[in-house]
């Protein structure tokens, strides 16, 4: 299972903030484990793992979910690091999250899961589905599903919505415009030391 259940906020002291992870900040600020206060310049395969385990636990997803994006943005005319960025980034739980109707992917990853979301008025339950521009994001029309999205909406995980996608609040309905950009990608990695790790493999 790609899903993560251990403990969050360690991960977050390791890799530094992840917004899709969780909401949360630890009051510590040495990285977890028996080591995390020795200062070591980190080998330089050390730091293509961490880069590549940020973008793992942020996006819930598994290496082998990682390592097949990875061969599909190779394919790809153009900057691998910043299409995988793309792919990751226009799935349809992260999507979900950035429009503000989850505080965290694994929300949203639940709310899809579970049936209450519906692109281009169809019932979408795969977390992974790619949105594309043009795509309606709805709410179904349950009051539970619409009650719940508005508690979160109170709440978002991310304080703006990036220019690629547009919401409606009143009738909780999301669009994607467009290709997400690079400079609204919330987490701070260095893409191509992911692309790297990989090509040494």
């Amino acid at each position: 299972m790609s899903r993560y259940r251990g403990p969050r906020l360690r991960i977050c002291r390791r890799l530094g903030d992840l917004p899709g992870l969780t909401r949360k900040s630890s009051k510590k600020s040495a990285p977890a484990g028996e080591h995390g206060q020795k200062s070591h310049k980190p080998s330089e395969y050390a730091l293509r793992l961490e880069e590549k385990q940020k973008l793992r636990f942020n996006y819930g997803i598994n290496e082998r979910q990682l390592l097949k994006n990875i061969k599909t943005a190779k394919k790809v005319q153009g900057s691998t690091g910043l299409i995988l960025l793309q792919i990751l980034e226009m799935r349809l739980d992260n999507t979900i999250f950035r429009l503000g109707m989850s505080p965290t992917i694994p929300a949203a990853r639940q709310l899809v899961n579970h049936g209450h979301i519906k692109i281009n008025n169809k019932t979408v339950s795969i977390c992974s589905y790619q949105c594309k521009p043009g795509d309606i994001i709805q709410i179904k029309d349950r009051s539970s599903s619409r009650s719940l999205v508005t508690c979160y909406l109170n709440f978002p995980g991310l304080a703006n919505i990036p220019n690629h996608l547009e919401l409606d609040k009143k009738k909780l309905i999301g669009k994607v415009n467009g290709i997400i950009e690079r400079e609204w990608v919330a987490l701070q990695l260095n893409e191509l030391l992911v692309v790297e790790y990989y090509s040494r493999k």
